[in-house]
This record gives structure tokens, sequence and C-alpha cells, in this order.
């Protein structure tokens, strides 16, 4: 996950920079931008919660850290589950053999299950 991604989706263009895991802990951010506006962010960290748990700590738009513990974890995937939450209740990352970085959230929303996905390219340095 270490880099900067990217990608167009429905006329939004969306980016995820990941720092290395160097000292336990990755740190990223997330940023949407739609019509020339920078209309979404996120702050992201994944690191071992006080448990020893490989966690995805989320702050959407500078809100409260959220956890999200690995149920689901390989060299290419790694899923994050936190079945309290509202939505989403997992976020799910997977590189593909082309090497393209894809984000996935599920959970139910309005009584349905949902989901948003996304698929970057690595960016140049």
């Amino acid at each position: 996950m270490a880099g900067s991604w990217g990608g167009i989706r429905d006329g939004v263009t969306s980016e995820e920079h990941w720092t290395g895991a160097a000292g336990g802990m990755l740190v990223g951010m997330h940023k949407d931008i739609a019509r020339g506006v920078a209309n979404e962010f996120e702050f992201l960290r994944i690191a071992a919660d006080d448990q020893g748990r490989v966690c995805y700590f989320g702050s959407p738009n500078g809100a409260p850290a959220t956890p999200f513990c690995a149920i689901e974890l390989s060299s290419r995937r790694v899923v994050f589950e936190n079945r309290l939450h509202d939505f989403p209740q997992r976020i799910l990352y997977w590189l593909d053999a082309g090497g393209d970085l894809h984000a996935r959230i599920e959970g139910p929303m309005n009584g349905q299950q949902i989901s948003d996905e996304w698929s970057w390219k690595r960016l140049a340095p």
C-alpha cells in the first residue's frame, strides 16, 4: 500500500497516499476532488491497537478516528472490520495482478447491504 495512488471515477478524482510501515505504523490520507473542488478527505493510520491487533483507524473529514481491526491479512489483501460501526463495517484493500490498488467499503445502510469501491494506479513520484 505504501506510495501514492490515484484515479478518476464518475468525474471524481481521488488520491490516496501511504507512508511505509517503518516503526510499525502506516500513515495515510485520502482526498476526493469534484469539479475542481476538494470535497472530502480522510486521515488514515494502520497500526497495532492496545490489544496488539492490526487496525485501520479512519478519520473522515477530521472526525475522531474509528478503529477497524484486521480479520484477514495477507501479502496482497487485507480486510478490516468493525461490526459496531454504522457504515461502513468492513474496509478491504487489495493489490491486483497488474499492481493496481483497490479499496472497498461495505455495510448496512437503511436496512440494505451496500458497498462502494475504488481502483487506483500508482502515481509517479
